[in-house]
Formats: C-alpha cells, structure tokens, sequence
C-alpha cells in the first residue's frame, strides 16, 4: 500500500467527522451561539489579565478577578460619564431619523416608481425607533442567554485547563494532544481577534465622531459609538452604521449629508486598506471574500442574530481547518494565529 493509499482512509475519515459536524452544529445552533458568547468573554478576561499575569506576577486567580472588575468599572465609568449625554444623543438621532425617513417616504409618494417601491414595504419606511424597539423586545427572551453566557465565560476562563483536558477526553487517546493543542490554538486565536476588534473599533468611534463634529452634524458622541459599535461586525457593521449618520445629516442639508457620506467611505477605506493590515498582520488576518462568504453562510444556519458572532465563529472554524485537515491530515506546513511566520493565511 502506498503512502497516498494509507493515507486515503484518515482523510476521508476527517471529511466525515466535518460533516457529521455541520449537521450536528445545525442541530444545536442555540448552544453553539451561547458557547461562542462564553467563549468570547472568556476570552476577553483572558486579554486583560494576561498582562498582569506575566508583567505583574500576579496569581491567575487575582488577574481575572482585577481583569473583571476593569470592565465592570470601564462598563460603569462610561455609563457615569457619558450616559445622560449619549441618552440625550441617541434620543436626537432616532428623532432626525424619523424625520429624514418621513421626508423620503413623501418624496417617494410624488412619484410612481416610488409609489411601487413604497408598496412592497406595505406603504411607508420602516420607522428606526420602531426596528430598535422590537430588537429590545426580542432581547428579553435571551435574558437568560446572556446571564449563561456571562457566567460560563467566567468559568471557561478560572479553569481553562479542566474543560480543556475534558473535552480531550470525548477523543480517542491518540489524538487527546492533538485536541488539546487546537483548543489552545484556537483560545489564542480569539484572543488575538478580539484584540484587534477592540483596537479597530476605538479608532473607528474616535475618527467618526471626529468628522461628524467638524461637519457639524448634531449628536456627534452617540453617532460615532454606533460606528464604533457596529465595527464588531466586518464589512455589514460599517454599512448599517453610516444610515444614521446619513439620514440625520440629511435633516441638516445636501451638503452635510454629501459631506458625510465622503467621511464615512473615506473612513472605511482608510480602515479596509491601512488599519486593518497593519492590525491584522499582528493579529488575526482572514480573507476578505472567505469571511464575508462566512457571514452570510452563518447568518443562513443560524438566523440573523448570529451574525454578531459570525466574525469569532469564522476565526474558530479557520483555525480548526488549518490545524486539523491541513496541518495535521495533509501535512502540508502552514501558519496559525499567534505563530511567527509571514504566510498570510
């Protein structure tokens, strides 16, 4: 028997196995959801108690706690210093939104295509505060989700080495190491996203509220935390958050909105083409096409709230192809997050 021919019936098996994964992932698609959250937030403790670990010396059980309490208190700073001014803020922006949809909706009533257009979406614009507020109300059934998700994170994270030799234990003994190594790579991974989203999303809200500001568009604060917020989510985040910003500068005048749509594309230019490389060469770097394909496949299985963690679900799935199929089944050489190499993917 030739190496190629002994080798046939491994990979298959592992072609199997991804299979019997994506039924199985269809089947527990809630679950999968809440343990991508946990994960996140495990990796997120993770991040920042990591330097106090190695710099600081301090005992794991110490740095996560001081990692909590930093966010608790970024949480509740933010909200003490910003909050009665970013609540006015999101109040005047839903308000100018309405009146700028108001204003197309009777733009389109003048004429007959925007009459036909107006009849698909049952005769007017959907109202923003209105889309908001089902969003809120459907978020109440996930209460318990996120308390799950809250609590689960901070297990994952006080004892990453029970779950880990754990799940090793659902795999056959000789591959147990290999498990193990996966589960740290893709624990890496996330982390290093993560680090880069958090960096990303700063400039973004920063350089947002910067050019909102100087177009002189009202609410600035809260419309640049929309941008910064929505840059969680690639590619689909920054095109939803300019729609505010576009429809409140219209309330304002064509030359604000035309100026505001020039900030925003150059803004998001500027990230697509020199923030991100520059963050994702230290980080995480996907391909465009590979992740935007993954949106849309995740956001099929799912539904549409996965979308949120369609980005650290894609760095997962990345990750446990390369290590798994090309590195481990191929044996062919290729580069994970965290790695030092220059392979691109």
């Amino acid at each position: 028997m030739t190496p190629a021919t002994s080798e046939f019936p491994k990979r298959a098996a592992i072609l199997v196995v991804f299979a019997s994964l994506a039924f199985l992932a269809w089947q527990l698609r809630d679950f999968l959801l809440i343990l991508v959250g946990s994960l996140l937030v495990a990796a997120l403790l993770e991040l920042l108690s990591e330097p106090l670990i190695r710099w600081c010396r301090l005992p794991r059980g110490i740095a996560l706690v001081i990692a909590g309490l930093v966010v608790l208190v970024a949480i509740g700073g933010s909200a003490f210093l910003f909050g009665t001014r970013m609540n006015s803020e999101l109040e005047d922006v839903l308000k100018r939104t309405d009146t700028a949809l108001a204003s197309i909706a009777g733009t389109l009533h003048q004429s007959r295509l925007g009459q036909l257009a107006l009849s698909h979406m049952g005769g007017e614009l959907p109202s923003l505060p209105g889309l908001i507020s089902n969003v809120l109300k459907l978020s109440v059934r996930f209460i318990a989700a996120f308390v799950i998700v809250i609590f689960a994170g901070i297990y994952f994270a006080a004892q990453p080495d029970l779950y880990r030799k754990g799940t090793s234990y659902l795999f056959p003994r000789q591959s147990r190491l290999v498990a193990k190594e996966t589960m740290d790579d893709i624990g890496r991974a996330l982390r290093l996203w993560l680090l880069g989203q958090i960096i990303t999303m700063l400039l973004i809200g920063v350089f947002s509220t910067i050019a909102v500001w100087l177009i002189g568009l009202p609410s600035p604060l809260a419309l640049g935390a929309i941008a910064g917020i929505a840059e969680f989510v690639p590619y689909l985040g920054p095109i939803v958050a300019s729609i505010p910003a576009i429809l409140v500068a219209m309330t304002k005048g064509f030359y604000p909105a035309l100026w505001t749509i020039i900030a925003y594309a150059i803004i998001h230019q500027a990230e697509g083409n020199l923030i991100a490389p520059i963050i994702q060469r230290r980080m995480v770097h996907l391909p465009p096409a590979l992740l935007l394909l993954s949106i849309v496949a995740i956001s099929l299985v799912f539904g549409s709230v996965a979308i949120v963690f369609a980005a650290p679900m894609s760095v997962i799935a990345f990750v446990a192809v390369k290590k798994l199929y090309i590195r481990e089944s191929l044996g062919q050489p290729t580069t994970l997050p965290g790695e030092n190499d220059t392979e691109p993917i």
